[in-house]
């Protein structure tokens, strides 16, 4: 569903980026993650058409990605929600550049927020929520214009751990969900241990200028036992690549 190829980036004449390529299958929960400030954010930016790298090319269902596409959305870390508009606003923000009646888009932003557990606060304004609830409304606004293709940045770095875990269920439960059409999920984070309890593939970086050291599978079976011996081994070895 998407391949990254040779992608490279640089400010100022001095490279971020230096070369990363990759690709990812229909179906895949894929994270990338590395050192702080490697360019992981810049990186996903990129894939969403949000930033144009200096070299390379982002493909996505075989069409050339040079902006933002219907079938690419985006979860930001930091929520992102306009604190002037309600939340059932924000989440039809998602779908201000498609080409559906009011009535159609109160209804799925509606249901939506109902979805992610939000009943009754479609009408509040971001600020009377909890970090959770204001993720939740992120997530329901990404959703909203129905991608094939979900981009996470550190979406669960913010939020307490009962929640985090919960929206991690949610996110992996997105995938096997037919009403649902995102088909592939790919994540930003610093969180090894988080990252192999969700991918079925990790990428790792190296420091700047950035690329990859490995592509690690993780072909174990969800839900993951997060004590096993497989999966602390897991753990180990991109640990080990991370600072080796």
């Amino acid at each position: 569903m998407l391949k990254i190829e040779k992608i490279h980036y640089e400010i100022g004449g001095a490279d971020i980026i230096e070369s990363i390529s990759f690709d990812a299958r229909k179906n895949e929960f894929v994270s990338i993650i590395g050192p702080s400030g490697c360019g992981k954010s810049t990186l996903l930016r990129i894939i969403a058409g949000l930033i144009k790298p200096t070299g390379g090319d982002v493909i996505c269902m075989n069409k050339r990605i040079e902006e933002p596409v219907r079938e690419i959305s985006f979860v930001f870390q930091d929520f992102a929600l306009l604190p002037w508009l309600t939340n059932i606003d924000n989440v039809k923000l998602g779908l201000s550049y498609f080409d559906i009646g009011a009535p159609e888009k109160d209804k799925i932003a509606m249901e939506l927020l109902a979805r992610f557990g939000l009943e009754g606060f479609e009408y509040a304004y971001p600020n009377v929520l909890s970090g959770g609830m204001k993720q939740r409304v992120g997530f329901a606004r990404a959703i909203a214009q129905e991608p094939s293709i979900l981009l996470m940045d550190e979406p669960f770095s913010s939020l307490d751990e009962l929640t985090a875990t919960t929206m991690r269920e949610d996110v992996l439960n997105m995938l096997k969900t037919k009403d649902i059409p995102v088909n592939l999920v790919v994540m930003v984070t610093h969180n090894v241990e988080e990252a192999v309890q969700l991918s079925d593939r990790v990428v790792v970086l190296s420091n700047k200028p950035t690329h990859v050291k490995q592509i690690k599978a993780v072909p174990l079976k969800q839900p993951r036992n997060t004590r096993s011996k497989e999966f602390t081994g897991i753990i180990d070895e991109i640990y080990a690549t991370l600072t080796g």
